[in-house]
């Protein structure tokens, strides 16, 4: 029996519900009631062949009225006589509609959140309308954010770190953890001048409204056993900002950049040279010392698809810069190393030179295994000094820079 049944009611509203479409009329939505939903019955010939199963339908649908009302059709049939058959089904209100899916405090604790929204931030309640389902999810902390968005409108751009935003009952945390809620709803109520709108997503936020940002920091190790930036005896690991590093014209002729710790932690010393710590993606940070583009840089990251991707996201910064153990040779020598890449890169990469292209498209196209991979920190420290010495241009060879 396909026939519509009470359940079948109350799962055609629930698809309301999870539309939103149901709060979003207490926000000032489109009134949805009253309402008449489909209704599938027997046919003429079910009527006759299947009565017994057709009253026992007509008493269910019966039975669970009240939350909805049954339009009846009179149905005068050859062998049966005269019948009442349901025709339709509505729902006359919102209300009744909540109750058929056990909703009702749900819809009251929206409808606190709209009464209290638009006593203090009226501009907001059509956010509300748009994600009621969201703003349920929220509602706990619903003041609190209303509370934000009141102090930024009087601090607009306020130059401070996020922790120092100083509002009684709201802990700095939650705007951190909410940056992407508090940039739809600031968008809606702070003046254009207030709003940074090449900057986007929870990464620019503080750029987005105004915020001091936490510094960007860079770790560097000097290489050069004979010259550090610290007295003699003192590790040279030193971390920096990225204004600061960008100041520091380091005298050296050669970068290495790596994004394994331990590899930059012992990468030997190499006289006029350098390691910086990597990143992954996104090298922004580095691009502001303008000095780098006058060494030779040496980029070291895993001979796999993304290490190749990140190479090549380098050289849009850097497009001067060499890889480094990310060769075929390198790969094969250490073929008992070899791990999994999950969820390799695939897209194609403008950047790479011609050696770097044929590697990364045998890599990407499974030449050897399925996604192969080598880490960077697998390669011994023996093959890293060879490779070194060998390093046509390297301070290896000339001396301190």
């Amino acid at each position: 029996m396909i026939w519509t049944t009470p359940a079948d009611l109350r799962n055609q509203v629930l698809k309301l519900w999870n539309r939103g479409l149901l709060l979003a009329s207490l926000a000032g939505g489109e009134a949805l009631f009253p309402r008449r939903f489909p209704l599938k019955g027997p046919d003429s010939g079910e009527l006759s062949e299947r009565f017994p199963e057709v009253r026992d339908w007509i008493g269910q649908l019966s039975t669970a009225a009240g939350c909805y009302r049954i339009v009846w059709r009179r149905v005068n049939h050859r062998i049966l006589g005269t019948n009442d058959i349901p025709a339709a089904i509505w729902i006359d209100t919102l209300e009744d509609a909540l109750e058929l899916i056990n909703k009702r405090q749900a819809a009251k604790q929206f409808t606190t959140l709209v009464a209290l929204t638009t006593a203090q931030q009226p501009e907001l309640v059509p956010w509300l309308a748009k994600r009621p389902l969201r703003a349920l999810e929220l509602s706990e902390d619903w003041p609190q954010l209303l509370a934000i968005v009141s102090w930024m409108r009087q601090h607009p751009r306020p130059g401070l770190y996020l922790r120092q935003v100083d509002l009684p009952g709201v802990h700095t945390k939650l705007i951190e953890g909410y940056r992407g809620v508090l940039s739809e709803l600031l968008d809606l109520v702070l003046p254009a001048e207030a709003i940074e709108a090449g900057s986007a997503g929870i990464g620019g936020f503080c750029r987005r409204y105004g915020f001091t940002e936490k510094p960007s920091r860079i770790r560097f190790r000097l290489l050069n056993p004979n010259k550090g930036l610290l007295p003699e005896g003192f590790d040279q690991d030193i971390t920096v900002t990225q204004d600061s590093f960008a100041k520091l014209e380091l005298p050296v002729a050669q970068v290495f950049i790596t994004e394994n710790e331990i590899n930059f932690l012992a990468f030997p010393a190499v006289p006029g040279a350098m390691v910086i710590f990597g990143a992954g993606y996104g090298f922004e940070h580095l691009a502001a010392a303008t000095w780098l583009q006058t060494r030779a840089i040496s980029y070291w990251g895993d001979i796999d698809t993304h290490g190749f991707a990140i190479l090549n996201q380098f050289r849009g910064f850097f497009p001067h810069s060499r890889s480094f153990l990310m060769d075929r040779q390198t790969l094969l020598k250490h073929r008992a190393l070899w791990g999994l890449e999950t969820q390799p890169e695939t897209g194609n990469l403008t950047r790479l030179h011609p050696t770097e292209q044929i590697l990364y498209d045998q890599l990407r196209r499974n030449h050897w295994g399925v996604s192969i991979r080598l880490e960077q920190e697998r390669i011994g420290f023996a093959y890293l000094l060879d490779a070194l010495r060998t390093l046509k241009g390297s301070p290896v060879n000339h001396g301190p820079a």
